[in-house]
């Protein structure tokens, strides 16, 4: 971002505030930055606790170092396996969120607006929601005839249920007198939904966006375990670490961990921003 300064007589001054300047002077950067070395050097030591003193320091002494860990992630990320891996799993997260979206946010809302609605579907709803995602992987892969559309399938469950709750309880929670006050106004039906309905659930649909991406990854990850991540060949991050964990590096392992941590994040992230995008009034907090 370029800003143009007048300065008496010496004509404009160009003053450069550049993104990465703005972010080193910012002290939520260096807390969370030092945040992160302090943990890898705890982490360091701990691993290297047994080499060192001779006495291996409980469960953080079975966990690989950084130091190995960093070495054995030079080694992957040359790896076109690796990628495709990342590929795969992207794809099937999205594939599972977006269906669960489309399908999840109408339904919650029809459960919200309608009793007539709610008192039929609701209750199987609830029988349904409390089964883990991951019972249904066996029943998947007998029932759908490609390892693909049961995890899509796995994948679209973790997040279903999760969007539909959110939608619900944020749907039932907008105060009623709203409602009756545009209704006293001359307000239809479709003026009820669209301007007082529907913009006051997109804090509880992004909220239940969020937190379905993250039950998304977790099952698709577990759903590729089992299945063997459709192919041999870049199945997933899932099979990724399975695999690293059948042929004993425990270092690969703890690389595709951090690989799951950092596709989470990237994920949730592209929702909250598209959430601040489509609620601007979020930006003031």
């Amino acid at each position: 971002m370029t800003e143009m300064v007048q300065s008496g007589h010496d004509g404009p001054v160009v003053v450069r505030r550049s993104r990465l300047k703005k972010a080193l002077s910012n002290v939520k950067f260096w807390r969370g930055l030092i945040a992160i070395c302090v943990f890898l050097g705890l982490w360091e030591i701990g691993s290297r606790w047994e080499s060192w003193f001779g006495v291996a320091f409980p469960y953080v002494g079975l966990i690989p170092a950084p130091s190995a860990v960093g070495l054995a992630a030079t080694e992957v990320v040359t790896k076109i396996g690796y990628w495709t891996s990342w590929v795969d799993s992207f794809k099937r997260v999205f594939v599972g969120f977006m269906a669960a979206m489309i399908l999840g946010i109408p339904f919650g809302l029809a459960l919200a607006v309608n009793k007539y609605f709610r008192g039929i579907f609701f209750p199987p709803f609830e029988i349904l929601r409390p089964i883990p995602p991951l019972a249904w992987v066996p029943a998947s892969l007998i029932f759908w005839p490609t390892n693909e559309m049961s995890i899509a399938f796995v994948t679209f469950l973790g997040a279903f249920f999760t969007i539909v709750i959110n939608v619900l309880g944020g749907a039932r929670a907008i105060d009623v007198r709203y409602l009756r006050a545009a209704q006293s106004m001359g307000a239809t039906q479709w003026d009820l939904f669209y301007k007082i309905i529907l913009p006051g659930t997109l804090p509880s649909i992004f909220t239940g966006a969020a937190v379905g991406m993250g039950i998304t990854w977790e099952v698709v990850l577990a759903a590729e375990m089992i299945s063997g991540g459709g192919t041999q060949a870049g199945g997933g991050l899932g099979f990724f670490i399975w695999n690293s964990f059948m042929g004993g590096s425990l270092e690969q392992v703890v690389v595709g961990m951090i690989s799951i941590g950092i596709a989470g994040y990237l994920s949730s992230s592209a929702v909250r921003a598209l959430g601040d995008y489509f609620m601007p009034w979020r930006r003031l907090f």
